[in-house]
């Protein structure tokens, strides 16, 4: 079985700033690798993405290349400097090329880096997996799988046999050693919760002269562990693990993540917690007002609190609140603020601004919010492990679609709602988006992204008060899940994020994209 998926690190998160965790994030995280990879010393860095990928139309204008350069420089992912990076690598003396191919990719977001300096040069092949998530499945030819949630130290060797190996095993304390090999060598890796230091992985193993050795640190929150067990990881999984105990979904979420991360319930609660604080501070600084040039978009969030406190809207209570704070936290984003990817950094506002504005109209505190993003949580933690959060893969189905089918059961828990009434509000949200495309104006992640994540709360709202008045989801939120995934894969690639298809191809939207072009240049 594959790892399981962790809230913290598949679901709610990266705290990060950009356009799009796919994008930003999930390149920061590659290049961080990638540094470690060259011990820190980085002169030239070849930069390669197939012709029918989305990279090759979006790494520019969805911050890949800024992703990238701030992970080379070893930078965080809410890090300040990242606008800044494309000019802190050529200050550092790196030089870039980026090129376009016919290389034959299975994934759309796969990144070849060729990565040298005077005295070495390394191939790595990675690909960014939605929401943040990457995974490393190649170095100098050689296929491997880093997800990047261990100390993992790699030794490079011309040869090595079984019994050399099995002495390793024996003498260094490791989660997991494995050997790979390729057309060009063998790899030894040595996974571990704690960094090995080199000289005593080389003792241990009797190697003698490595080619190289590095230690490529973790860039997720949650670590693995061997063995890793969990009580459940699909919907059907948990509602029967959960009979006679009667636990609400928090509860529930709390248990799979504690389990899951090897911390305890309360730091789970205390880890969802300091999330909700950073996005409060973000809501706040998106109704304050936020300034970016290079965006599509002005402030709107200012003239729909205006409009509220004049009488002008439709009375719609509490979900005018919300499209107030989802709007705050997708200025935000477009303005390089701190964000957190919940589950994406492109659907950022549903989710947060549904259950914070709920939470504030009903006077609710920040531990009642808490409870319900981590009630939001499991339900992604079903849907990563059963489907993406890639909309390269499966259109805003998997970005908005899934943060509103998470907000629903979220709000179902605030308000008290049954484990199961949360689980059937969230089937019915996503039954109601399934073929959501992704279809970015100049591949920004603004228009239409705007409105479809105060779709995604307005769609969340509604079903969390059907389900709890007991409306019949008939389908299963598993079997949802899995039609999600088919349905999504079904799109064509034109509109899955590639700004080749749909809204992306309007006149206006040509004409958008050339003016933001005019203000680049």
């Amino acid at each position: 079985m594959a790892t399981p998926p962790s809230i913290f690190n598949d679901v709610i998160g990266p705290v990060m700033r950009g356009a799009s965790s796919s994008h930003c994030a999930a390149a920061l995280r590659i290049g961080r690798l990638a540094r470690d990879l060259m011990d820190g010393r980085i002169e030239r860095m070849l930069m390669e993405f197939d012709s029918c990928g989305s990279l090759a139309f979006t790494h520019e204008s969805q911050g890949s290349d800024m992703g990238i350069y701030g992970g080379l420089l070893g930078w965080d992912a809410p890090d300040e400097r990242l606008p800044e990076s494309a000019a802190a690598v050529e200050r550092a003396g790196i030089q870039i090329d980026t090129r376009i191919g016919d290389y034959q990719d299975a994934h759309p977001n796969t990144y070849r880096l060729t990565l040298s300096n005077s005295r070495e040069t390394h191939r790595m092949i990675a690909l960014s997996t939605g929401g943040g998530m990457i995974e490393v499945i190649a170095i100098d030819d050689i296929p491997l799988s880093i997800a990047g949630d261990y100390f993992v130290t790699l030794i490079a060797v011309r040869s090595v046999d079984m019994e050399m190996l099995e002495a390793l095993k024996q003498n260094v304390a490791a989660e997991e050693i494995l050997l790979h090999t390729g057309p060009n060598g063998t790899l030894i890796e040595v996974r571990r919760r704690e960094p090995l230091s080199e000289p005593h992985a080389l003792l241990l193993a009797g190697l003698e002269k490595p080619a190289w050795v590095r230690t490529l640190a973790p860039v997720l929150p949650v670590l693995s562990r061997r063995g890793l067990q969990v009580p459940f990881v699909t919907c059907s999984q948990m509602l029967e693990w959960s009979r006679g105990r009667h636990p609400d979904l928090a509860a529930l979420a709390t248990v799979y993540e504690s389990v899951r991360g090897g911390i305890s319930e309360s730091e789970v609660e205390d880890r969802m917690h300091a999330i909700v604080a950073i996005l409060r501070r973000s809501i706040a600084q998106g109704i304050s007002g936020t300034r970016f040039a290079d965006r599509i978009l002005g402030v709107q969030s200012a003239g729909f609190k205006a409009a509220m406190l004049n009488g002008v809207l439709l009375d719609a209570g509490m979900l005018n609140a919300m499209i107030h704070y989802v709007t705050a936290l997708m200025e935000v984003k477009s303005a390089m603020g701190v964000i957190v990817a919940a589950p994406t950094a492109g659907a950022c506002g549903g989710l947060p601004g549904a259950v914070i504005a709920a939470a504030d109209a009903l006077g609710r505190p920040e531990q009642d919010m808490a409870r319900a993003m981590l009630a939001a949580g499991v339900i992604g933690v079903f849907i990563s492990a059963q489907a993406t959060f890639a909309a390269e893969l499966c259109g805003c189905l998997a970005e908005c679609g899934a943060g509103s089918g998470m907000a629903a059961a979220a709000l179902v828990t605030l308000a008290g709602g049954s484990a199961r009434q949360a689980v059937d509000a969230a089937s019915l949200a996503i039954q109601n988006v399934l073929g959501l495309i992704c279809d970015p104006v100049a591949s920004r992640v603004e228009v239409p992204c705007l409105g479809r994540n105060v779709l995604a709360a307005s769609n969340a709202l509604a079903c969390a008060n059907m389900a709890l008045a007991g409306y019949d989801a008939v389908i299963p939120l598993d079997e949802v899940i899995e039609t999600m995934a088919r349905v999504g894969k079904s799109l064509p690639r034109e509109l899955r994020c590639t700004a080749l298809g749909g809204l992306s191809t309007t006149p206006t939207a040509k004409a958008v994209e050339k003016r933001l072009s005019s203000i680049q240049t």
